[in-house]
C-alpha cells in the first residue's frame, strides 16, 4: 500500500470514527458533538473549563449551551465503548493497563456519592486524601517508545462499591466487548482465523490479586498484579497419608518473596537484554497460593478457597536515569493469574509499559481537562469523562495526519511520531478539511426565566461517603 493510499484510509477511519461519535449522542448530540470538537482543537489552551471552549471556532453555539449539553445531555455509553473497542490500534499487543484516579471535589458539598480517595499532589489535613469521584481507566498499551496509549473504558466506582469487584467488573465487560469486536472480524474476514489471544490486564500494587483472580474465575483473561517484596505464598502440600488422623495439610511448603532460601528451582526462566534496563531475568514459580483467612471478601466462605497463581520475579541489571534516584528497586514481583501459561518476555515488557497509562491521564487532567468542570452531579461527571476519552482517541487517530506546528524551541519530528500535544496543537486544520456532521444552530430568543416571586430553597448538602474498613 503506498503512503498516500494509507493516509486516505486513516482519513477515513477517523472520519467514520467521528460520525460514529455524533450517533453516540441521543439528546443535545449537536452540543455534545461541538464540545468535542471544540476540546481537541483548542490547542492553545491548556486544561479549559467548558465555558472558555465555547469561544472557539469550533463550538457555535452559546457558552450556556456547553454545560447545558453536560448537565441535560445524553451520551449512550454502551455504544460508545463499543466505538472506543472497535476503533482500538489492532497492530498494538492485546496488553491493556488497568488504573484508578480521582477527580477532587472537596468544597462542592451539594455534590452526592463523593467519598475519599488518594490524590498525590493534593492535600486535606495532613494527609494525601481528598473528597471526590474515583473513575478507573483502562488503556491498550503500546511497546514503542511513546507517550501514546488507547483508552477503552473509562467508569466511575461509588464509594460503597468494593474495588476489586467493580474492577473485575469492568474487565468483564471488556472481555465480551473484545470478543464481539473479534467474531465481527471473523465474520468479515470468511472465518477460519484461529482462536484470538487472551488479553493481558497489567494493575499496579494496591489491587488484591487473589481477589481479582477468584473475581474472574473463569473469564478469559489474564491478570498481571504487582506484589510486595515481602510477600508470603505457599505451595500444595503433599497427598495425605491413607489412615492419618486429622484434617488434611491445605498449604504446603513456605515460598517467601524476600528468602531466596524458600524459592526452589523456578518452573520456567527468561534471560534477555534491553537498551534501557540491561540484562533482564526473569523467573516463575507455578502453583502458589497465599494463605487466606475468613475476614473481608472472604467471611462467606465457610472455609476460606485456595487461589492458584504463577509468581514471577523480574531482575534487571540497571534503571533509566530517570528513575534511578527515586529509590526504585532493580527486583520487581508480580502475580499472574489465568488461562494457559504466562509468557515472560510479555509481562515483564507489560508492566514496564504499564505506566504508559500515566501519562495518557495526565494530558487528561492538565491539558484536556478532565477534572476541571465544576459540575454538580456525578452524571455530569461521567458524560465529561466518556468525552475525554472519545477526544483522546480521535487525537490518536489523528496522528501522522495533521501538520505538525511546533514552537521555536521544539525540534522537528515525523508527523507519525507526534506527541498528544502536537497533534492537538494541528488538529484544527484537518478538523476544517473533514467537516462535522452536527447541525447548525438555530436562531431563538432567551427563555422567559425564573417567574417573579419563585424562591428556590438551598441546595441538599451530601457529606463524603467514608467506608469502613
Amino acid at each position: 500500500m503506498t503512503t498516500r493510499a494509507g493516509q486516505a484510509g486513516r482519513e477515513a477511519e477517523l472520519k467514520r470514527y467521528r460520525e460514529e461519535l455524533y450517533g453516540c449522542f441521543p439528546r443535545r448530540r449537536d452540543a455534545l458533538f461541538e464540545l468535542c470538537d471544540a476540546l481537541a482543537t483548542s490547542g492553545h489552551l491548556a486544561s479549559p473549563p467548558p465555558c472558555h471552549l465555547s469561544l472557539g471556532p469550533s463550538f457555535t453555539r452559546g457558552w450556556g449551551s456547553a454545560y447545558g449539553a453536560l448537565a441535560r445531555g445524553r451520551v449512550d455509553e454502551a455504544p460508545l465503548r463499543r466505538l472506543l473497542v472497535g476503533h482500538r490500534p489492532r497492530h498494538w499487543p492485546k496488553v491493556f493497563a488497568v488504573d484508578t484516579s480521582s477527580w477532587p471535589r472537596c468544597d462542592a458539598e451539594c455534590s452526592p456519592e463523593r467519598g475519599f480517595y488518594h490524590h498525590p499532589s493534593r492535600h486535606s489535613a495532613g494527609k494525601p486524601v481528598v473528597a471526590g469521584w474515583n473513575y478507573s481507566w483502562v488503556s491498550q498499551l503500546c511497546f514503542d517508545t511513546s507517550s501514546w496509549s488507547a483508552p477503552v473504558d473509562v467508569r466511575r466506582f461509588p464509594p460503597t462499591a468494593g474495588t476489586t469487584t467493580a474492577t473485575a467488573s469492568q474487565v468483564r465487560d471488556l472481555v465480551q466487548l473484545l470478543e464481539e469486536q473479534e467474531a465481527q472480524d471473523d465474520d468479515h474476514d470468511g472465518g477460519g482465523s484461529e482462536r484470538p489471544e487472551v488479553p493481558l490486564f497489567v494493575l499496579d500494587g494496591g489491587y488484591d490479586p487473589a481477589g481479582l483472580t477468584d473475581e474472574l474465575g473463569t473469564t478469559r483473561a489474564q491478570v498481571l498484579v504487582r506484589v510486595r517484596a515481602d510477600r508470603v505464598f505457599y505451595r500444595d502440600p503433599p497427598p495425605p497419608i491413607k489412615g492419618a488422623d486429622g484434617r488434611p495439610r491445605r498449604h504446603g511448603k513456605r515460598f517467601c518473596c524476600a528468602g531466596p532460601g524458600t524459592w526452589g528451582e523456578p518452573d520456567a526462566t527468561l534471560s534477555t537484554t534491553d537498551p534501557r534496563y540491561g540484562q533482564v531475568e526473569v523467573q516463575s514459580w507455578a502453583g502458589l497460593h497465599p494463605r487466606l483467612s475468613r475476614q473481608g471478601r472472604w467471611a462467606k466462605y465457610k472455609v476460606a478457597p485456595v487461589v492458584r497463581g504463577t509468581v514471577l520475579r523480574v531482575r534487571v541489571e540497571h534503571l533509566p536515569k530517570s528513575v534511578a534516584s527515586s529509590g526504585v528497586t532493580k527486583e520487581l514481583w508480580l502475580w499472574w493469574a489465568g488461562p494457559g501459561s504466562p509468557d515472560l518476555d510479555l509481562c515483564w515488557q507489560a508492566y514496564v509499559h504499564r505506566f504508559d497509562i500515566e501519562h495518557t491521564l495526565r494530558f487528561g487532567k492538565n491539558t484536556l481537562g478532565w477534572t476541571t468542570p465544576r459540575v454538580r452531579s456525578p452524571e455530569q461527571a461521567d458524560r465529561w469523562s466518556l468525552l475525554v476519552a472519545a477526544v483522546y482517541n480521535e487525537l490518536r487517530l489523528a496522528r501522522g495526519l495533521v501538520v505538525d506546528n511546533r514552537l521555536p524551541w521544539e525540534p522537528p519530528r515525523d508527523p507519525a511520531k507526534l506527541t498528544p500535544v502536537r497533534v492537538r496543537r494541528g488538529f484544527w486544520q484537518l478538523v476544517h478539511n473533514l467537516g462535522t456532521p452536527a447541525k447548525p444552530p438555530k436562531p431563538t430568543k432567551a427563555g422567559p426565566g425564573r417567574p417573579k416571586g419563585s424562591t428556590r430553597g438551598p441546595a441538599t448538602r451530601y457529606p463524603p461517603i467514608k467506608k469502613a474498613a
